[in-house]
């Protein structure tokens, strides 16, 4: 069995989801080899990091993975995830895992069915060792909650991994997963891939099928997609995710094979819009702007074109759409918690707050709000006859203090909300726009990232482009001191 022969940690751990299931595939490695890896590594790193949560036994994921060994002997080979380790993020639905939300209400809940990615997965073969940690109910960019604490950033351990795929971002980061689900409705792919130097992925709205759910025609927001260290890594596990599922009316027929020669796609004479502070509208710590500027001074070494650009849209007009479709979606999902005196006392003062505004508006209001977002999605429809994507910030702060609860300020400006620090997602889920996080660089040791937007179904162009910066960047794929440092104290 291979050791724990290098600086950090176990080489099965840090080999690429693509890599791993070649190995595992030709008899290379074995399935339980591989598992044994990584329960001896997440052993390790878990108990400072708290990414992953609900863990299963050791037994009977030894146990699993044997059987997946003897399957493959036969000559049985289930699809690419075969004997994989996989944790799906604790806000999808499993048949035999808790599904809680990050919430004392619903701990211990199993829910008897799988949503439709984890069921591809599974039936790709992946082992399930837990659920990955996510902010209560799903609310916010900061992954912390009463039931399973906090998750904390392997880059810094006292700071925040965001949310709400935090958990789900600092495992694959400290490499207790090869590649990992998540969800994003706002930023939660893109802001936990910035801060945590991996690529987070939002897929075009409807690509993953995103249910079933109790309710699956209003929601149109939030979507799942990938975290992974390398585009590649990403498009794999994409690939699995992604295709109609009947039993979801809004899913798309946008699949594998509209994904499979991505990372082939020629970008000759492509152009791209640097949108950067939208002529200072939007909160961005200035060190974190000086540090994108000059990552995208590697852009002309691709052979794409950048410009400065404006936006050309009001965008407080955008923010008081999002703001208010957002409360409504959320209020009438969780609205039923805050009826109940003792669900209630559990709920957060901002899950409080969503539903209390979302139960304010008037039929008028959230018309109107449907409205400018119509308006938005012609106009960056239009954006795109001038240029192929728009670059944007990858987050507007660096990780903060994983004791806070959100930022009070960014750039000396005040916050009005507790999401108002990622006004910068709303873009692309608005116009249920595929948008990618590329690790950009580090400030004081931190990462960051930059968003990439394309129009709706050029997701494959799209990781043409995030693999293009990638090898001209180079920030990808570094580890992080959590993985070289421990033992280490909050």
């Amino acid at each position: 069995m291979t050791g724990l022969d290098t600086p950090h940690g176990n080489r099965i751990v840090e080999l690429g989801v693509l890599e791993l299931s070649r190995r595992i595939r030709s008899g290379k490695l074995s399935c339980e080899e591989t598992m044994v890896a990584y329960l001896m590594h997440i052993d390790r790193i878990n108990p400072s990091v708290n990414a992953i949560v609900s863990r299963r036994s050791h037994e009977e994921l030894l146990g699993e993975a044997r059987s997946a060994d003897q399957e493959l002997a036969r000559g049985h080979l289930r699809g690419p995830l075969h004997g994989v380790p996989q944790a799906p993020k604790d806000l999808a639905a499993m048949r035999d895992l808790p599904t809680t939300l990050g919430s004392p209400l619903f701990a211990g809940r199993t829910l008897g069915a799988d949503a439709v990615f984890v069921e591809r997965m599974r039936r790709a073969g992946a082992i399930f060792v837990g659920r990955t940690n996510v902010p209560a109910l799903g609310l916010g960019s900061h992954t912390f909650n009463d039931l399973h604490g906090t998750t904390c950033n392997p880059w810094d351990l006292g700071r925040s991994a965001g949310g709400s795929s935090g958990g789900a971002a600092a495992a694959v980061a400290a490499r207790m997963l090869p590649v990992a689900d998540g969800s994003d409705m706002m930023g939660s792919l893109r802001n936990p891939g910035a801060w945590n130097n991996l690529f987070g992925l939002r897929p075009t709205q409807g690509m993953v099928p995103f249910g079933p759910t109790p309710e699956m025609f209003l929601q149109q927001f939030v979507t799942d997609g990938v975290l992974a260290r390398s585009v590649p890594d990403l498009l794999m596990l994409l690939q699995l995710m992604a295709g109609r599922d009947a039993r979801v009316p809004l899913s798309t027929g946008l699949g594998a094979d509209g994904l499979a020669d991505a990372l082939s796609v020629p970008l000759t004479g492509c152009s791209l819009a640097w949108l950067g502070n939208l002529d200072g509208e939007l909160a961005v710590e200035p060190r974190l702007l000086a540090a994108m500027d000059a990552a995208l001074s590697h852009v002309p070494a691709t052979g794409l074109q950048i410009r400065a650009t404006a936006l050309g849209f009001p965008v407080a007009q955008l923010w008081e759409a999002w703001t208010t479709l957002r409360s409504f979606l959320v209020a009438h999902q969780y609205g039923h918690l805050y009826d109940d005196p003792a669900s209630f006392q559990q709920l957060s003062l901002e899950a409080r707050w969503e539903i209390e505004l979302g139960r304010s508006l008037q039929p008028a209001r959230i018309h109107a709000a449907s409205c400018i977002r119509t308006r938005w999605y012609a106009h960056l429809l239009a954006m795109f006859e001038r240029f192929d994507f728009l670059v944007l910030p990858g987050t507007q702060v660096l990780p903060f203090d994983a004791g806070e609860r959100w930022p009070n300020s960014v750039a000396a400006r005040p916050m009005d909300t507790y999401h108002r620090w990622m006004e910068v997602m709303i873009f692309a889920s608005l116009a249920g726009a595929p948008a990618l996080s590329v690790p950009a660089g580090f400030v004081a040791g931190l990462p960051f990232g930059l968003q990439v937007i394309a129009r709706p179904g050029d997701d494959a162009r799209l990781l043409r482009v995030g693999h293009a910066l990638d090898l001209v960047i180079g920030a990808a794929g570094q580890a992080p001191p959590v993985l070289m440092d421990l033992p280490l104290s909050r």
